[in-house]
């Protein structure tokens, strides 16, 4: 696929870019490799190959879904910000200032 250095000014302009011609010219010729990558990407025949996830068929190790940890929940609260002499929890809920009104 050609592209003209016109053709990256409007990309650029969309993109709300200021490129020079230097930069221009540099980014024409980087867009071209990529698009004549593609393009040869696109000429390789792939009928008949299945479509996978990975170049290697490998397998992630699972762990067994166990609690490993012990419930510190009412250890923490007690920890919270004391807030007019109170601490700031209530119903098990962490309360905040309110930041957006």
């Amino acid at each position: 696929m050609f592209l003209a250095n016109a053709d990256v000014r409007k990309v650029a302009r969309l993109a709300r870019l200021a490129m020079s011609e230097a930069e221009i010219e540099t980014a024409r010729a980087q867009l071209s490799g990529i698009f004549a990558l593609i393009a040869e990407m696109q000429a390789v025949d792939t009928r008949g190959i299945a479509p996978m996830s990975h170049a290697q068929d490998v397998s992630q190790r699972l762990r067994e879904d166990a609690v490993t940890e012990t419930n510190q929940r009412e250890l923490f609260q007690s920890l919270a910000p004391q807030y007019k002499g109170s601490p700031q929890v209530e119903a098990g809920l962490y309360l905040v200032p309110q930041v957006i009104e």
